[in-house]
């Protein structure tokens, strides 16, 4: 391997994955912080909506919980609960009423056993454990010069990346489901729908930012193992 290439795998390939992290981070935040200043007409509260989406589809016994931390919601399937940070319950701006009917969007998903939920569902344990072992048994591989016990711990590692890439049409589908039930509830008027979809769409970016981050990790491993074997 020379010493470009050497540069490239070590530095490069990392350095590329924080930096499309961070932007969409930046991105995030950016327009959380936007639309969270922008009160709706109706001056619906995030739980408010929440309560009106699922009521309207028949999950009248999902409960919603609100949560501390920022930007910490999220649908939990195990007890069919909605959780909401401190803001989005409260507030009544279109921030709040957008990720409030996002994790809707996921309960909805769950009533209609959404083909990619249920598969991201099957993951969960896999990546659980690849999460906690994959790294180390590449780092072990490398360390001894074991390229086999190497590989293995990339192919754990994939088990990550198809779980992210699972992860991608549950979150697309869940803000599409989340703009039809504003709109079809008129929680939002016409000129806030785009607002709510700007945003939802910036939530959703952070996804592929984390799907293409790992992508990286595992290829600059992967680069590794294979200047190794051709040692």
């Amino acid at each position: 391997m020379n010493y470009n290439n050497f540069l490239l795998i070590d530095y490069g390939l990392p350095l590329l994955g924080i930096i499309i992290t961070a932007i969409a981070q930046i991105y995030i935040n950016k327009s959380y912080s936007k639309y969270q200043q922008i009160p709706i007409k109706k001056r619906m509260t995030g739980f408010e909506t929440a309560r009106a989406i699922l009521d309207a589809n028949g999950l009248n016994k999902v409960k919603i919980n609100k949560i501390s931390g920022k930007l910490t919601d999220h649908y939990d399937p195990r007890n069919k609960t909605i959780n909401l940070s401190r803001d989005i319950y409260e507030e009544y701006s279109v921030a709040s009423v957008s990720v409030a009917a996002h994790e809707c969007g996921h309960a909805i998903q769950d009533k209609e056993n959404y083909t990619f939920l249920r598969i991201r569902a099957f993951l969960v344990p896999l990546v659980n454990f690849s999460s906690k072992f994959g790294y180390i048994v590449v780092i072990i591989g490398l360390i001894f010069n074991i390229l086999g016990l190497a590989k293995f711990g990339i192919y754990l590692l994939l088990l990550i990346l198809l779980f992210q890439l699972v992860t991608l049409p549950v979150e697309f589908n869940a803000s599409s489901r989340a703009n039809k039930q504003l709109k079809a509830l008129g929680v939002l008027e016409e000129y806030e729908q785009s607002d709510s979809k700007t945003m939802l769409r910036a939530a959703a970016l952070t996804y592929v930012a984390s799907l293409m981050s790992t992508l990286l990790q595992i290829l600059r491993l992967a680069l590794i193992v294979i200047g190794r074997d051709d040692d």
